[in-house]
């Protein structure tokens, strides 16, 4: 494998399944920390804020901070600060999502008169929720959603994701969204610019195709698949077009 100068890392399937650490996956930063390698923790995940995704980690027994970190909240912020700063928002979503709008300067507002409709996960989601977002989108806001994963990954099984509150909005109103995290650009982009260095310098790391590889694929960053998650090496290998490179685990990486 090629030895690259940075690393985007998915978490959830790759760093982690639930509350169980995957085999490897300290060792694997604590192996980029040594060599003073930059790296990314990537994730789709807006609810959270920067800190708290560090502190979850650091909690599990990894060594990063909030600097090694973009959700697709920060993305989406930084999306919409550059296209029209000080922008009106209405927002569905967590904390972390709030933070990052508001910290780019963005105005949330609770009504349909807005500049913005956000969708991001929200487990205390409403009807009035939804409505107050349906109504502002056909008032004219600009809608967009942090991320398309209609299902994520919980103790208890398969849980209802962004993409599938983001639908709710999508079928009422008829307008379709532009999602902001994996596998699209917009995150992409944002995070090679947060590491400072270019496409070729950089691979992007995890579990699932849908979201993680593609998300390299479609940005022109090589791909490594880890086997640790929900897509499993035979999917892979029946892809039209395959990640770079695949393995069991991270300590093949650490051990080449």
């Amino acid at each position: 494998m090629k030895d690259y100068k940075g690393y985007l890392i998915d978490i959830d399937g790759t760093m982690y399944k639930g509350t169980e650490v995957i085999e490897g996956a300290i060792e694997f930063i604590s192996y980029l920390n040594e060599q003073n390698k930059d790296y990314l923790f990537v994730t789709n995940n807006s609810s959270k804020t920067p800190d708290e995704v560090a502190e979850k980690l650091n909690n599990m027994g990894f060594q990063t901070s909030s600097e090694h970190v973009i959700t697709s909240a920060m993305a989406t912020a930084g999306y919409i600060s550059e296209i029209a700063p000080g922008s009106t928002v209405y927002m569905i979503g967590g904390s972390g999502l709030r933070k990052s709008l508001t910290d780019a300067g963005l105005i949330i507002k609770d009504d349909e008169h807005v500049d913005y409709v956000v969708v991001g996960l929200d487990v205390n989601i409403s009807y009035e929720k939804l409505s107050v977002a349906c109504l502002a989108v056909r008032n004219g806001a600009k809608f967009i959603s942090t991320n398309k994963d209609v299902s994520i990954p919980n103790e208890r099984g398969f849980l209802p994701g962004n993409g599938s509150l983001t639908s709710v909005v999508s079928v009422s109103t008829g307008i379709t969204p532009i999602f902001i995290g994996k596998p699209e650009t917009i995150i992409m982009e944002q995070a090679i610019e947060k590491i400072n260095l270019s496409k070729d310098e950089c691979v992007m790391i995890g579990d699932l195709y849908d979201t993680d590889i593609l998300a390299g694929i479609n940005s022109g960053i090589d791909t490594l698949h880890v086997q640790t998650g929900v897509t499993t090496l035979d999917e892979i290998n029946k892809k039209e077009v395959l990640p770079t490179y695949s393995v069991e685990n991270l300590f093949e990486v650490i051990n080449e």
